[in-house]
């Protein structure tokens, strides 16, 4: 009898260990043993802007920084380096998360396949965006034209199902997958956004637009991530990507 309830306590204290190791908090910027295994990779490890660099301006001191394990642009500091921040490396099949936030009032954006060279002027103009915008404050006027609506192709398509980001100053969660050059954009867990950047009829989006006057823009189905810089404070957190 004493025996078999040693056991059972053995058991059930062997059971509380498991369940507390594997019900273990992740907290921001930590990938999960799980995430681990299925291939994530952290692109910002909460305390520096290790794996990014300004684009065209390589390993230079700018206006994004680290605070309070948050990734951070400051549009109002002067007499330091300004611009979009670029990932080291190139990506092409790809499932990227971030969580971001704005100031109010806020507009900023995530690119894609970016093409980084001395005779492309900025980010913008090799990557589609994801935009992020502050719907709250942002003014009806920028609201009338909903292809710029937050988690939206930028300029090219409205929301697929709409959804609203957070108020100024919350985080919202953001989800960008690519393959083979098809894409997909998800804001808060709905899907926001389909395109094939290889098909014709991506081709003719881009013919007929603005973007038309930027010869490489659009073009590639691999290249770099970019974060952009904006008259508006943005902060980004939990940046990982697997590749696929």
């Amino acid at each position: 009898m004493k025996k078999a309830y040693i056991n059972a306590l053995t058991l059930c204290l062997f059971s509380i260990l498991f369940w507390s190791c594997s019900n273990k908090k992740i907290g921001n910027n930590e990938l999960s043993e799980q995430e681990e295994k299925e291939g994530w990779i952290l692109l910002f490890d909460g305390k520096t802007t290790n794996g990014w660099h300004l684009y065209n301006k390589a390993k230079t001191p700018s206006a994004w920084t680290v605070k309070s394990e948050e990734l951070l642009c400051n549009p109002d500091t002067i007499g330091i380096e300004h611009g979009d921040l670029v990932s080291d490396k190139v990506y092409k099949n790809f499932d990227l998360k971030f969580d971001w936030k704005l100031s109010k009032a806020g507009n900023s954006g995530v690119f894609i396949n970016v093409i980084e060279q001395d005779t492309i002027p900025t980010a913008w103009a090799s990557g589609p965006e994801y935009q992020l915008l502050e719907h709250e404050n942002i003014g009806a006027d920028y609201l009338k034209d909903s292809t710029k609506w937050a988690a939206c192709l930028y300029g090219f398509a409205r929301q697929k199902n709409l959804v609203s980001p957070k108020p100024f100053g919350q985080w919202n969660e953001s989800n960008i997958k690519q393959i083979n050059g098809k894409i997909q954009f998800y804001l808060n867990g709905i899907l926001t956004a389909e395109q094939d950047l290889s098909a014709d009829t991506w081709k003719n989006m881009v013919s007929n637009s603005n973007f038309k006057y930027f010869p490489l823009f659009g073009k590639n189905t691999a290249g770099h991530i970019a974060l952009q810089e904006w008259s508006k404070g943005v902060a980004f957190r939990n940046i990982k990507i697997k590749e696929l």
